[in-house]
């Protein structure tokens, strides 16, 4: 049996199966990336909520595995070399998870770099500004008079969505040639889009119908059964 008593994030949530990857995260757009992951490769994991409204996150014990305090983070007790492995940032988690099972990630150097890159183009670009846009659009932000800020997001936010409007011409998935395969970019983007216009609300106001390839997209996204599984892990109580 695994022994991670070395990482002091197991003192505050201890591990009922040490052999599997532990997840510490919440089913928010950047939560669900690697519990949709996990779904999708097959691996054993035990999820773990973090509470956020209780500062779970800024807590000794999170805070020793992810400095940042940011979910979702991971503990895989059988990393590179057969020793546990510690990882967060959910783009490098997607990347180490589809390198450890040859899944989701082409080995075809040029199609690998350009799943990289369009995980990078969500991580830099899709979640800060529909984050952004979140918050002046339907949270505390929303009460603000001057609606400059939020029209700034809007206008980046629908931006966004024409660029995937376009790499998605002729194609199912984000990457590759005509029809492509689903990739590490889809599984980062998909729960990004589906809050967009779900829980943020801002369908309207970014006129998404005027994207219906993001619209099929998503769509197709949502209908695997991995995703429909992974957006509800860990379960919120």
């Amino acid at each position: 049996m695994s022994d991670l008593s070395a990482f002091p994030i197991t003192t505050r949530w201890p591990a009922q199966h040490p052999d599997r990857i532990q997840l510490y995260s919440l089913p928010t757009p950047n939560g669900v990336k690697v519990s949709i992951m996990l779904e999708e490769v097959g691996l054993a994991y035990e999820p773990h909520l973090i509470d956020i409204m209780a500062n779970e996150t800024w807590g000794p014990e999170f805070l020793s595995l992810n400095p940042n305090g940011k979910f979702p983070a991971i503990l895989d007790p059988d990393g590179p070399g057969g020793q546990p492995l510690a990882l967060f940032e959910s783009g490098a988690i997607l990347i180490y998870l589809a390198e450890k099972t040859g899944q989701l990630l082409s080995p075809d150097p040029a199609t690998r770099y350009q799943t990289i890159q369009w995980l990078m183009f969500q991580m830099a670009a899709v979640g800060p500004m529909f984050g952004q846009l979140g918050f002046f659009h339907r949270f505390a932000g929303k009460d603000y008079e001057d609606k400059r800020p939020r029209d700034r997001y809007v206008a980046e936010s629908r931006r966004l969505l024409g660029v995937l409007e376009t790499q998605l011409d002729g194609r199912d998935w984000i990457v590759g040639e005509v029809g492509g395969d689903y990739s590490i970019a889809d599984v980062a983007t998909l729960g990004w889009v589906r809050n967009l216009i779900g829980f943020y609300e801002a369908g309207e106001i970014v006129g998404f119908k005027d994207f219906p390839r993001v619209a099929a997209w998503l769509e197709r996204g949502l209908a695997r059964p991995a995703v429909q599984r992974g957006l509800e892990i860990p379960a919120r109580g």
